[in-house]
């Protein structure tokens, strides 16, 4: 089962796909039996028991069922308890903490402790489904389409395939790794309201208090809530109750992320007030018509139609997805788009904003995505025509900053061409109004395109987009993939570290230049689209004056 980051998941396999894993075999009966067998307080004591199990399987995809440990059926009443707690809005995100076990190793180096491997207690060799890039071949618009993130059935081992990017060990055990004879092996379950980029939060913060990731099974219920199971090493000992307190204050420090929101509440007002008083932008479905699927994401489809004779494309939220969360995110991405206009910006023409049918028309696009033109196509781009593209980009970019709009997610897959190759940037399924203060906190994007500011959850501004814009810039002279050696979450842990992109040999100078400036750590020091706009139209009016000049002189 391919599990596509950032681009648009996979759901999790179909009850036939599992029943034909298991044959006739019913996990669901199982853990019951066992749990009576086992004569557990809950199960002999409540007679509504098996009708609770159901419902929490019921809420769960089948994927969980693959996953279930039948040695140890318990865990199924501790996340079914989990996911109780996290109803209430005062207590997530809950977590529990416990000791899996320790792998003795040598202490003559690291590379002990990288081969030292353990299988957490849901890891299935056959059925682990480790984190790829973000790169499919569900075809070209399949990558543009980003309405959320929700990755499930996942295993993954973040050091597995690379040496050089980790997340880090307590400090207390850095300078003596060599020393160390047992690696604590721990599980950390958490559970939340579900969300964009949830994983990657989570991430973030089990790598800021030292812990690194062996093994990850993510899950979304069906009323919009996570469960997540980490299989961790790095923290320095047997000591549950110290990491138990660790935890908790790393989830204080970041207690605003955990709200639910993404942006200021003067934010939300101001778009959703946009959005009411707005009746031009609603379109007549009975005029609008739904064509072939082009792409598919976890929480939409994107379809080819026709509206008045004109050929659109056509988001639409699945009805079986929208809870409040899903409908905010789309009731901002309607007021974003009805309050830009420029021929750098994909066109809105109008959207359904009745429930239970939602979506987003916009201009069709038939030159498809930049990553596509890349990646699938496998286009060299000689230099004038990289300018064109950089500078449309820009020009669209600097627009939506003078609007006082951060995009969030600017990738390739994002920008979209049309007949005449002009590029315009698309899908503002996580762009924010900027709020009040100027900055914003909650993470989002996509993880080889994010800036540190972004991925560490600190204060960020419209400086993000200018980094991720680095990384696009980076691609346009490359055609390469952004860390193709590395899984996403590899990378991002990488950034936080300062890793780059290898920069190109035969580049230009003043384009090497560019994209070192634009991707500074310091956001700050990053210039602005307005500026760089300015240094790509004098750098194309440079090479145009000299005859036959290449992508790289």
């Amino acid at each position: 089962m391919d599990l596509i980051e950032g681009v648009g998941e996979s759901s999790s396999p179909p009850r036939s796909f599992v029943g034909s894993l298991t044959g006739n075999y019913d996990v669901r009966s199982d853990v019951y039996n066992r749990l009576m067998e086992a004569r557990n307080e809950e199960a002999m004591s409540n007679p509504d028991f098996r009708d609770l199990l159901e419902a929490h399987f019921d809420r769960l995809p089948p994927s969980y069922l693959l996953d279930v440990n039948m040695d140890r059926v318990e865990d199924v009443l501790l996340h079914q308890k989990l996911l109780m707690q996290a109803k209430d809005p005062y207590e997530r995100p809950v977590f529990h903490v416990r000791l899996l076990e320790n792998i003795p190793v040598k202490g003559d180096g690291d590379d002990d402790l990288q081969t030292s491997t353990s299988k957490g207690p849901w890891y299935d060799e056959d059925n682990a489904a480790h984190l790829p890039s973000e790169n499919s071949s569900n075809g070209d618009v399949a990558n543009e389409f980003e309405p959320c993130s929700k990755l499930e059935d996942l295993n993954l081992d973040v050091r597995k395939n690379s040496n050089d990017v980790q997340g880090r060990y307590h400090p207390e055990t850095n300078s003596k790794r060599q020393e160390i004879s047992n690696i604590p092996i721990h599980e950390v379950i958490f559970s939340t309201v579900d969300k964009p980029k949830l994983l990657s939060q989570l991430s973030a913060l089990l790598s800021d208090i030292g812990l690194n990731i062996r093994e990850a099974h993510v899950f979304s219920t069906t009323d919009g809530y996570s469960l997540d199971v980490f299989v961790v090493d790095g923290w320095y000992s047997e000591d549950t109750d110290g990491l138990n307190e660790a935890m908790a204050k790393a989830i204080a420090r970041s207690k605003e992320s955990w709200s639910g929101s993404s942006h200021s509440n003067s934010a939300v007002e101001k778009a959703l007030a946009a959005h009411a008083k707005s009746s031009d932008c609603e379109i007549d479905r009975r005029v609008l018509k739904i064509g072939e699927r082009i792409g598919s994401g976890s929480c939409g489809d994107l379809h080819r139609g026709e509206y008045f004779g004109q050929d659109v494309a056509v988001k639409i939220l699945k009805s079986d997805q929208l809870n409040d969360a899903l409908q905010d995110e789309f009731a901002q991405e309607v007021a974003i788009l009805r309050q830009v206009q420029h021929e750098n910006i994909v066109r809105f023409i109008g959207a359904c904003t009745k429930p239970p049918h939602f979506c987003i028309v916009t201009e069709y696009m038939p030159g498809g995505s930049l990553y596509s033109y890349l990646h699938k196509n496998h286009n060299i781009l000689k230099l004038p025509q990289l300018l064109k593209f950089a500078i449309d980009v820009c020009k669209g970019m600097d627009y939506l900053h003078k609007s006082n709009i951060i995009h969030r997610d600017l990738k390739t897959a994002n920008l979209l061409m049309d007949n005449h190759n002009v590029v315009k940037v698309a899908d503002f399924g996580v762009a924010r109004f900027q709020s009040q203060g100027g900055v914003m906190t909650a993470e989002t994007g996509t993880y080889r395109w994010m800036a540190p500011e972004v991925i560490n959850h600190q204060p960020y501004d419209e400086k993000a987009d200018v980094f991720s814009f680095a990384v696009v810039l980076w691609e346009l002279v490359t055609a390469k993939i952004p860390y193709e050696n590395m899984t996403p979450l590899q990378a991002a842990l990488g950034v936080r570290q300062g890793l780059r992109p290898e920069l190109p040999e035969n580049a230009h100078p003043k384009l090497l230049e560019l994209m070192q400036r634009c991707w500074e750590a310091e956001p700050g020091k990053r210039p602005a689209f307005s500026e760089i706009t300015i240094e790509l139209e004098h750098l194309l009016q440079e090479v145009q004056e000299q005859p036959e000049v290449s992508n790289g002189k």
